[in-house]
């Protein structure tokens, strides 16, 4: 017992200290983007007020950061909205420098009953990712008119939020896994009333970061091993994968090193017939040659559904009209698979298409590219990796003074 106790505290020894984000009597470390709204130091807290006839603002640190547990209070007008950026970019190639990705939602709409403040709404990208209106704890934990504590936690593709101690989301999602910390300021239209917001007592404790690291070095198959039918070639950097229908039996590449929890994505291009991205599976013999999860791949249709061979067969399955939104035929696909303890999600180009929030399957195996047997089959695969922890340190040298 002793020793377990011994452990703990030196684990919990060695974690970064949570430092302030916000000094307290200046804004050094921050600058602003977007909008004209104003933002100025009063009384310890941050505060934002509204500008009429101009875009949302933001007030940007001037470095980024990856994982990382952030602390803020805040304080806002009831008819105003805001939220706090993180993992968000300034480039000029995506809407000419709009500030863009995930906000953590100050939402204090109690005339309309919504209130979804901590969840979080993907700005200038895809729109909300992860609102609130089935937590509904988290909605009453809100309190207008009065100060209220926002946690977030980002660590890898997850990212979690409690709103005055209260789990608010709850979200798995890869697409940007770095970037800068903003506090919104939403326009307000042609409304001249002055609106304000007030953010206090920011700290951050900076947990390094997570990268993608290759799975496939992309010139040979060194740490994978086919078994069954099919044929895999690499030509000009992409594997290729082909099975000829009078071939009964399914094929597979499988990745030598088996794994558990992880996060894995790749870029397919399906050509023609069926194929699949296994994980946590098994080899089997017979025809089909495998047990396990198939993350699906076809030319046509089912693209991100979540298929058991051996076991329950569709267990998340899309429908058309919605594989035909985020779905690319014939062109280069991108699929993202998490699999942590029984939590599984799986997105296509961006798109979450199948969670499974408590699954009851297997929990390690290997992962695996397929094969149809039985028809003709064509696809392209590339660019596959794992997320990875990169350094227990800062994400990134400050590009400016963070106090």
């Amino acid at each position: 017992m002793l020793s377990a106790l011994t452990s703990v505290h030196a684990q919990a020894a060695k974690a970064p200290p949570f430092v302030d984000l916000f000094d307290g009597k200046t804004l050094a470390g921050f600058e602003r983007k977007g909008g004209k709204a104003v933002y100025r130091v009063e009384d310890g807290c941050i505060v934002g007020n509204t500008v009429p006839r101009t875009p949302n603002s933001f007030l940007c640190t001037k470095r980024d950061y990856g994982d990382f547990v952030l602390d803020y209070e805040f304080k806002i007008d009831g008819t105003l909205n805001s939220g706090v950026q993180i993992r968000s970019h300034s480039i000029p190639s995506h809407r000419k420098g709009r500030v863009h990705g995930y906000q953590v939602e100050i939402d204090p709409d109690v005339k309309r009953n919504r209130m979804w403040t901590a969840g979080i709404y993907d700005e200038a990208r895809r729109g909300w990712i992860f609102d609130l209106k089935n937590n509904e704890p988290a909605r009453k934990a809100f309190k207008p008119d009065a100060w209220n504590k926002i946690r977030v936690a980002a660590r890898g593709d997850s990212i979690k939020t409690w709103l005055n101690g209260v789990p608010a989301a709850d979200l798995v999602d890869s697409m940007t896994l770095t970037g800068l910390i903003g506090l919104q300021v939403h326009g307000v239209g042609n409304r001249k009333e002055q609106l304000e917001v007030r953010w206090r007592n920011l700290r951050i404790q900076d947990l390094g970061r997570h990268v993608w690291s290759p799975l496939w070095d992309g010139k040979s198959m060194r740490g994978w091993t086919q078994h069954g039918g099919g044929k895999w070639s690499i030509e000009d950097g992409v594997l290729v994968a082909r099975n000829e229908k009078s071939e009964r039996q399914h094929g597979h590449l499988f990745l030598d090193a088996p794994q558990s929890d992880f996060t894995v994505r790749l870029k397919y291009k399906a050509i023609r017939g069926n194929s699949g991205l296994y994980f946590r599976s098994k080899q089997r013999k017979g025809a089909i040659g495998i047990t396990g999860f198939q993350a699906e791949i076809d030319a046509a249709k089912d693209a991100g559904g979540l298929y058991e061979t051996g076991g329950r067969a569709w267990v998340a399955k899309p429908k058309p009209k919605a594989v035909a939104k985020y779905f690319k035929p014939g062109a280069w696909n991108q699929m993202t698979v998490s699999a942590h303890g029984r939590r599984i999600v799986v997105h296509v180009n961006g798109t979450k298409t199948a969670e499974l929030p408590a699954d009851k399957g297997r929990l390690a195996g290997k992962i695996a590219l397929q094969l149809h047997g039985s028809q003709d089959v064509e696809v392209h695969f590339k660019d596959i990796e794992i997320l990875a922890s990169a350094s227990p340190g800062p994400s990134s040298k400050p590009k400016g003074p963070i106090r």
